[in-house]
Order: C-alpha cells, then structure tokens, then sequence
C-alpha cells in the first residue's frame, strides 16, 4: 500500500494586522517558507513535482497564482510549477489532502504543500465585494442565485451569525466562552516561554515570534467588550485574531524518500472533507470528526494531540462537547484566538504545530480539524513515526 510521509514542516511567525509582516508582499511571504523548506531538507528543488498553496481572497497581490509566483519568487527552479487552492479557512489543510493525494495516488513523489495570507493587505472577505459585510441576496456569492435563495431562503449569511447561532444552539455563555479564551492566551504564552515554537517557525520580515498572544489579557478585560452583533455573545476576544503569515510542508513517497535520502517524521493517516449548514457554517467539524474516526478506526481517546482551529470560541467548545475529546490534548499551545488565523496559511500552520507538538510530547496519533467556510470542515490524522 503506499504512503504519503510529511518529512519537514516549517511556518512564519503569525503576525498581528499591522505587524511585522503587514509590509512584505504575499509572494515574498510564501517564498520565505518555500526557501526554508528547501534548505532544511536538503532536497534538489527541480525534484518537487508540484507547489500546492492556499490562499483566500486571491485578489491583487494575492492574485495570478500564487503558490506560482511565490515559488519563483523564491528564486527556485521555474520548471516546477505551483496551485493555487480556496477551500476558504481550511485552503492550507486542502492543500496538504491534495499533496497527499498526489502522493498516494503514485503520480507524484515529491509535493510542497502550505498557504499563505496576508490580511493586513487584503481584508477578509475583500473578494466577495465588501469586506465584512453579512452576504445576503444583494451581494457575495449568493447574489441573484434563485437555487441558493429557494433552499436556504433569505437569511443573511455570516460567520458571526454563524457562531452565535453555534453559542446559542449548545448553550455556551459569554463567560465560559472568555473563559476559553484566556486559557488559550495562556497556553499560547507558556507554548513562547518554553520555546515549543521555536524550531518549527523561521523570522520573517519584523516578525521574529508570533505576534498575537497577549500577556495582559483578562478576564475584565474581555467583559468591558461590546458584542459584534447587537444583543450577541461574540465579541472580539471570542473570534479569531485577523492575521498574516505562511507555512510550507514536504511530502514524499516511500520511493522518494529513498531516493533523495530523506527522514520521514510522519505518516498520513486519515484524509476527509465533509459538509454542513452552509448558513450555520461553522459547525461541520463535528459531524467531520466523527466520520474521519470511524474511517480510520480510531476513537477519540486514540488521538494523542488535536489541532482544531479556533475561528471562535463556540466553535472549539461545541466540538469538545460533542467529541467528548479531553480538553488537554486540544490546542494544548494555544489556539487562533491567541496565535490568529491568517486564512489560506493555517490549516499549514496547524499542521506544523500539530507535527512538532507530537514529536515534544511524543504522542503517536494528531488530528486536526477547522470549521471553513460553506459549512464544510477537513479532518487530517496524521501518524508519528
């Protein structure tokens, strides 16, 4: 049977918006992982089959392909082309299925996954026309589309909306919700003080650490928030942190590993992609878990160290409730609310947080899995070897 092995894995520091990495070019920004991915694993660049990169809101700077561009801008070999992917928050963790995918399907030996976002320069949403506006029947996607408005009717669709209606559905106060929140600040700045990120992450631009943990941050300090929607539960300090940054993995074949002389760290267990509420959104991770599980002939007591992307707080919590997955194995070094989420780079940055936090703490099994955008969610378990 083949396999898909992750041999390197190497990430930027998640800038805040406006931070260290706020000025670089998104292309200079991809290039900057793709080069130290190179480098760390020795490998003969011409030997990469295909550069698979996600991004959202491919628009400007972003735009004309940029797993292309930023691997030129590398300065690495132009024969090796590059793909660019937008499954929304889940593009980077996309990319990783389809390198792996290549890989397994026996067409492709060599595939350098990631993504990369810029959020500083490009603001969310900046491609469905307005940034940050609820997309209802006169704007975004769904505008003059009578097959979405007959199923789904009217109703506005949003994260926000998405995420309270995620709060209210499994009972989830604003308290407990801050109370989330600061234990992910908290793991975060602990996961900085010990160095747990240090040697998977390389300095970029200004950015020689990750930006978004705050030391100050408190409980007081989350209630004095006004909530995003009026009469809402979700504030600010419960959504994720809007970011930049990139991250980049190698995946090899068995018969590319002996080749190139390379050390596989891990093996890919489990790939799947499942749906959800469109208008819900963000709650697709459950139901995504419990069928990658079943899948893989895991249970959730077998998984050793989980990944599940933080775009809310609610989210995160629903899913521990539904998984019944131990709260200490999940997102034990912080998660988005702290560290951020630059939208097309972090299913690759989690993947390379989840990587380096199995090898720490010697775990066999990782999960990760993000709630993204058309009620979808990816599930990834990966094995360490």
């Amino acid at each position: 049977m083949a396999e898909a092995y992750i041999v390197e894995a190497v990430r930027t520091p998640v800038g805040r918006r406006g931070g260290g990495l706020a000025a670089l070019h998104p292309a200079d920004l991809a290039a900057h992982v793709l080069r130290a991915l190179i480098d760390r694993t020795g490998v003969d660049p011409a030997a990469v089959d295909d550069v698979v990169l996600g991004c959202v809101d491919t628009v400007g700077p972003q735009s004309g392909d940029i797993a292309r561009t930023g691997w030129l801008a590398a300065g690495l070999p132009q024969e090796v082309p590059g793909v660019t992917v937008d499954r929304q928050c889940g593009s980077g963790q996309q990319a990783v299925h389809f390198a792996a995918q290549a890989v397994l399907s026996g067409t492709q030996d060599l595939v350098v996954a990631g993504g990369v976002q810029n959020m500083s320069q490009i603001p969310i949403g900046y491609a469905m026309g307005r940034a940050g506006a609820p997309l209802g029947r006169t704007e975004g996607p769904y505008a003059g589309s009578r097959g979405w408005h007959a199923r789904y009717g009217d109703r506005p669709v949003s994260q926000f909306l998405g995420a309270e209606d995620i709060a209210a559905a499994w009972g989830l106060t604003r308290e407990a919700m801050e109370e989330y929140a600061l234990r992910s600040h908290r793991r975060a700045v602990r996961a900085l003080d010990e160095d747990r990120f240090a040697r998977e992450t390389v300095p970029c631009g200004q950015a020689v650490a990750d930006e978004g943990p705050r030391r100050d941050t408190s409980l007081p300090r989350m209630a004095a928030l006004t909530a995003l929607l009026p009469g809402g539960r979700i504030t600010a300090a419960l959504a994720a942190q809007i970011s930049d940054g990139a991250a980049a993995l190698l995946l090899a074949s068995e018969r590319a590993v002996r080749a190139h002389g390379l050390t596989p760290r891990a093996r890919v267990h489990h790939l799947s992609v499942r749906a959800d509420d469109p208008v819900r959104m963000l709650g697709a991770t459950v139901p995504a878990t419990a069928r990658a599980l079943a899948r893989a002939g895991l249970t959730i007591d077998d998984i050793d160290v989980v990944e599940a992307n933080e775009a809310f707080a609610c989210v995160v919590m629903a899913w521990l409730a539904e998984t019944g997955a131990d709260p200490e194995r999940v997102n034990v070094n912080g998660g988005a609310l702290a560290l951020g989420h630059p939208l097309g780079a972090t299913g690759a940055r989690l993947m390379t947080s989840l990587l380096h936090e199995l090898e720490r703490s010697g775990g066999r099994f990782g999960l990760q899995t993000m709630c993204e955008g058309g009620g979808q969610a990816n599930v990834t378990i990966i094995e360490r070897l």
